[in-house]
């Protein structure tokens, strides 16, 4: 049926409810939609399958089970009855089965590769309204006149002509290629992320390209498709070429920043960093940011310019293992060798010191007050903190050093008195 019999149809439907050919087409309709749900019911009961091309298409069956088995079912129904009875309300459900199973395979491709983002929700309502009504304006036979009304819209780019309907049309298959190669690109990285023995910076960067380059094949494989030759696109080209030139150099700098980062091996997922009063642990890496995320729990996102062009700690580059000191003063009249045995054996309790190599007391200098001694030890998990460690190792010297009768001085100053009176 053609679409300008729909408003034809929509008067035969008008007739058919006043004979009892409308009683055969609402059972047919009824039963139809009953064994879809019936059927999509079994199809959500199998046993579950690992993979996620499984897990992907046997979702989307789920997701469109009952909207296309319906549609199935009414259009055969349609064929069976058309030959005894008037058929105008299956021929009715037709488009609008169709036109929900087309929302629901589109929406479930997003949520997949998206995930829950907030702005999905008014993006689904607003993409469910575009298509319901052009299917109330396919059935009420106003689609052509509208495809007409933009197609009259016309305008030129470069050597070709363009119209407002070639242009949406363009749009729409631009979208919809792209959401399949965002789709592949989730497929991509997920099997990237399942090989053994791979950088982890090496997955991130060819899952970025892979991205990079799928999308840029949609682009370049949508538009030809609706007759828009890419020739078209070179005063588009030429204009963002400036920008990038002028107010989108940083965005490109950042975004080569981090294919760089990435690919030297710098600075990866999990490396302790200081860069300017920054240093925490790196959480994540993207094209134009990275996340360093503080012992505390503050996160600082960090331009990735700045890691390559500013000097950064990086203190778990070669070697996650690092020495901390801890300084102490005792008097003078002190047993030198009994304190900085203390000292050893405290450091050496805390469970988290290295015993390889292990810690160790130095006798710094000779000070005004005392005699300055250190303790040095490693530790190889400095992502955990040390404030922790610090404090129960100063505990242990102080209490050992009251048990042993070890003073801590305070500063003293002697001040003498010359050429006063007697």
């Amino acid at each position: 049926m053609t679409t300008t019999d729909f408003p034809n149809m929509l008067i035969g439907f008008w007739h058919d409810l006043l004979r009892p050919d409308v009683f055969w087409q609402s059972g047919a309709l009824v039963l139809c939609l009953a064994l879809a749900l019936f059927a999509s019911r079994l199809v959500r009961g199998q046993a579950p399958t690992e993979g996620r091309a499984w897990r992907l298409g046997r979702g989307g069956l789920k997701r469109v089970a009952f909207p296309l088995v319906a549609l199935v079912l009414v259009l055969l129904a349609e064929a069976l009855l058309r030959r005894h009875f008037h058929t105008h309300l299956l021929a009715l459900a037709e488009p609008l089965l169709a036109s929900f199973a087309a929302i629901r395979a589109v929406f479930y491709v997003l949520r997949y590769t998206f995930g829950n983002s907030a702005w999905l929700g008014p993006f689904e309502r607003l993409f469910a309204l575009l298509v319901w009504g052009l299917v109330a304006l396919h059935i009420t036979g106003l689609l052509p006149d509208l495809i007409g009304m933009m197609e009259g819209v016309s305008f030129d780019v470069g050597k070709q002509s363009l119209n407002l309907w070639i242009v949406l049309q363009g749009l729409v298959t631009v979208l919809a290629t792209l959401f399949v190669a965002l789709w592949l690109s989730g497929m991509v990285e997920d099997r990237l992320q399942r090989i053994e023995g791979l950088d982890g910076n090496l997955r991130a960067v060819f899952s970025r390209l892979s991205k990079v380059f799928l999308i840029l094949l949609a682009v370049l494989i949508g538009l030809p498709l609706v007759g828009i030759d890419l020739t078209t696109l070179s005063v588009f080209g030429g204009a963002l070429g400036v920008g990038l030139g002028f107010g989108l150099q940083k965005i490109a700098s950042n975004y080569v920043s981090g294919f760089i980062i990435l690919l030297d091996h710098s600075i990866s997922i999990g490396s302790l960093i200081t860069v300017g009063s920054d240093r925490g642990l790196v959480t994540r890496i993207t094209t134009r940011y990275t996340v360093v995320r503080s012992l505390s729990g503050v996160e600082a996102i960090v331009p990735n310019e700045l890691l390559v062009s500013q000097v950064v700690r990086n203190e778990s580059y070669t070697d996650p293992n690092m020495r901390f000191s801890l300084p102490v003063q005792v008097g003078y009249e002190t047993d030198l060798d009994l304190a900085m045995r203390i000292m050893v054996e405290a450091a050496r309790a805390q469970p988290r010191v290295l015993a390889e190599p292990g810690p160790g007391a130095f006798l710094v200098e000779f000070a005004d007050s005392g005699i300055n001694l250190e303790l040095g030890f490693w530790i190889a998990d400095p992502e955990q903190g040390t404030l922790q460690l610090r404090s129960d190792i100063n505990l242990a010297i102080w209490r050992s050093f009251q048990a042993a009768g070890i003073n801590i001085p305070y500063p003293q100053r002697e001040v003498r008195l010359l050429g006063t009176p007697a």
